[in-house]
């Protein structure tokens, strides 16, 4: 399934000379294509749209916001590699397609590393340990305390063992040496509804996913995994306090297909910044849950990305993650 929505601003300009990408003002020239690997009504899609939105705005030119969502973000992964690298195709990338997907697969129809190049962090998604209203469980060290003296009985509910939110349940068990009834579902709304109805003990997943049912007074959240208090849950401490050094979240970034001219991708990068700096795109972003990041640039980004694929290797290595 994939659903293109136009957001546009009049009617587009004319199709300029095959030079047209020599100068930063001559692009864009005709409708960009951001491509997303969430489905339509995600909150990777609302932001994408509302980037989008901006965007179009700014160039005066329609931004074409195309959805391949499965597989654990491959599907439009590969997609997105497979794209014309002309400057006007791109991928609204997770943390998951970019490089934890390197870990938990022994092959890729796309290569991560080879296939795309940066153009800028856009947010970080962070993830929360939460628990259902009724819980006993006030504290990180109760849950703990519990899973201590009932080795395998207190359950904690995740998307899946390969997805973002499986690995941190499995690090978390591993980093504290206690034993969890680890419990997968087929998506990240089933394990929400699932621990919001008493069905598991308590639930490890973004925050995005989470947020309705907190503000609802239907879940209540226990820690967050940055290592740092999160942006909007400044009440909620980080689970950094409990085990030391534990700070990982997800994140939201833009890409585009290797060969890209580099002042489409440069032009990309300052407008996207822009958006990030404006009131009302970070507002919009912060009440879905992740945290805008303005200020990078294209290189900090690919030095990000560096760094992300450092923290991974050995991360896969501390709770025994085989490719498959």
């Amino acid at each position: 399934m994939q659903r293109r929505t136009f957001v546009h601003l009049g009617l587009s300009a004319p199709l300029a000379a095959s030079s047209y990408l020599a100068r930063a003002k001559d692009w864009p020239v005709k409708p960009v294509k951001l491509l997303l690997s969430q489905p339509p009504g995600s909150g990777a899609d609302t932001i994408a749209r509302s980037i989008g939105e901006f965007l179009a705005r700014s160039w005066s030119q329609p931004v074409v916001v195309e959805n391949r969502p499965g597989g654990q973000n491959v599907i439009g992964a590969q997609a997105a590699a497979r794209s014309p690298a002309d400057g006007y195709s791109f991928y609204f990338a997770t943390a998951a397609a970019l490089v934890s997907n390197t870990y938990l697969f022994k092959t890729l129809p796309y290569d991560p590393r080879k296939d795309f190049q940066p153009v800028g962090l856009v947010a970080r998604v962070p993830f929360a340990l939460l628990v259902p209203a009724a819980s006993p469980f006030r504290s990180v060290a109760d849950l703990v305390a519990s899973a201590k003296a009932q080795p395998g009985k207190v359950s904690l509910a995740n998307e899946g063992p390969k997805t973002f939110g499986g690995i941190l349940s499995r690090l978390f068990s591993a980093r504290l040496s206690i034993e969890l009834n680890q419990i997968a579902y087929a998506s990240v709304g089933a394990a929400v509804t699932e621990t919001v109805g008493g069905q598991t003990d308590a639930l490890l997943c973004d925050m995005p996913s989470s947020l309705a049912m907190v503000q609802a007074g239907r879940l209540r959240a226990l820690a967050v995994s940055t290592g740092q208090r999160a942006r909007g849950w400044d009440q909620v401490p980080p689970l950094a306090d409990t085990v030391v050094g534990f700070d990982f979240a997800g994140w939201l970034a833009i890409v585009a297909p290797t060969g890209t001219p580099d002042v489409a991708v440069q032009r990309f990068a300052r407008d996207l910044d822009a958006a990030l700096r404006d009131k009302d795109i970070s507002a919009r972003i912060q009440s879905i849950g992740p945290t805008p990041e303005s200020g990078g640039t294209v290189d900090s980004f690919r030095s990000f990305l560096q760094a992300e694929h450092g923290r991974w290797a050995p991360l896969a290595r501390d709770i025994g993650l085989l490719p498959e």
